[in-house]
């Protein structure tokens, strides 16, 4: 449909639309008039553009958090943290399935890049391609979609950005996702209070 309409999007541009609109026809339909009409005469679509002008789902707030977390955006990600609380997001919700993985596939990324020297992609899918010509052994404790093949993607895009963090530092991160999670279960603080502390503390970036 974009190239119907002469349209060249970003890599990172059509993930991002293509997440952010959910596969919904109309929406896809409705956002790329929107778009068109936007970028006039100057055909090529950044990943900027549709941060602008297509609406956040849900699911589009939580995978921007995560971009937030890497791009060391504190003040983005603190409000994409307010604001998917404000929507009724669970805060365990938002801790286990945005900020934990986030911090996870960075500390991943992190070893991976420092224990076999890989250089730092450009894009995920030149860290995917490092990543499988190392041997068996040094993948073996990587997460793995359903079907065990590794979630490559995931990795390679913490990858580009894992430059920012130290290894300490996304340790110290991970602890407290998991310190995190028990005081969400178990105590009365304010849950907006515990994942502000932790995004906080995450990201003290170089």
């Amino acid at each position: 449909r974009a190239k119907g309409r002469g349209l060249q999007f970003q890599e990172e541009a059509l993930d991002l639309f293509v997440l952010l609109t959910g596969g919904d026809s109309r929406q896809i339909e409705n956002e790329l008039e929107k778009i068109d009409l936007y970028v006039g005469a100057e055909r090529r679509v950044t990943a900027e553009q549709v941060r602008v002008l297509v609406p956040l789902s849900r699911a589009g707030v939580i995978f921007e958090l995560g971009n937030a977390l890497a791009a060391c955006a504190l003040d983005r990600a603190l409000g994409l943290v307010r604001g998917l609380l404000d929507q009724g997001e669970s805060a365990i919700g938002i801790l286990l399935v945005a900020i934990l993985p986030t911090v996870r596939n960075l500390l991943l990324a992190k070893d991976l890049m420092e224990r076999h020297r890989l250089a730092r992609p450009s894009a995920p899918f030149t860290f995917i391609s490092a990543v499988n010509r190392l041997p068996p052994s040094a993948t073996e404790h990587l997460p793995r979609k359903k079907d065990g093949t590794l979630n490559a993607y995931a990795l390679g895009i913490a990858a580009m950005s894992a430059h920012r963090f130290q290894t300490p530092q996304l340790v110290a991160g991970l602890e407290a996702c998991l310190e995190a999670n028990v005081q969400l279960v178990s105590s009365q603080l304010d849950h907006e209070l515990i994942l502000t502390e932790i995004v906080v503390k995450l990201l003290a970036c170089q």
